[in-house]
């Protein structure tokens, strides 16, 4: 199983690499587009019509990608103290069980924002020109890869291989 579980975070990790350099690629466009807009509002005292709710798009796929890779890497949030009074034994159960909570809103995210999805399917953003749907996209997507993180952080646990937690240092996979 250790084996196994090995290929398979290096898997997880090519993705949490891809989803950052996404996230970034995004933050970039994104400060782009706002700088193009300032730009074209206050100098050339027009403005581009796209480029807000194009940005906020963006922002949410950033936002929901690095959200899930900091879930794999253990650096979202969590209130640690008590793991830090307990046994190996029982930190390992608390933090499985942090996990499956975390698996649990993950669903729901993919859940919840497919059902947004496909309620705005049918409305058109007036100034991109595209489905509503594309607002939610980034939701779903994060949520899946907070459920295949958050999976893969229990099975790694049940191999005996390290899992990151915040403030902790673990090999890179």
């Amino acid at each position: 199983m250790r084996e196994t579980m090995t290929r398979v975070a290096q898997v997880t990790g090519a993705m949490a690499r891809a989803a950052l350099w996404i996230s970034g690629a995004g933050l970039v466009l994104m400060t782009v587009l706002i700088a193009c807009q300032v730009f074209w509002r206050y100098v050339l005292n027009d403005s581009i019509s796209w480029t807000e709710p194009g940005s906020v798009m963006i922002m949410g796929w950033f936002i929901f990608l690095g959200a899930a890779v900091g879930i794999r890497e253990g650096y979202h949030l969590s209130f640690d103290i008590l793991v830090h009074l307990v046994s190996d034994q029982v930190r390992d159960v608390m933090r499985t069980l942090s996990d499956l909570v975390v698996i649990a809103f993950g669903g729901g995210m993919v859940v919840y924002g497919a059902e947004l999805a496909l309620n705005a399917a049918p409305n058109v953003l007036p100034s991109l020109g595209i489905s509503g749907a594309f607002d939610f996209l980034p939701l779903v997507a994060g949520g899946l890869l907070v459920v295949l993180f958050s999976v893969e952080r229990i099975a790694r646990r049940l191999a005996g291989l390290p899992t990151a937690a915040f403030g902790e240092a673990v090999a890179e996979d």
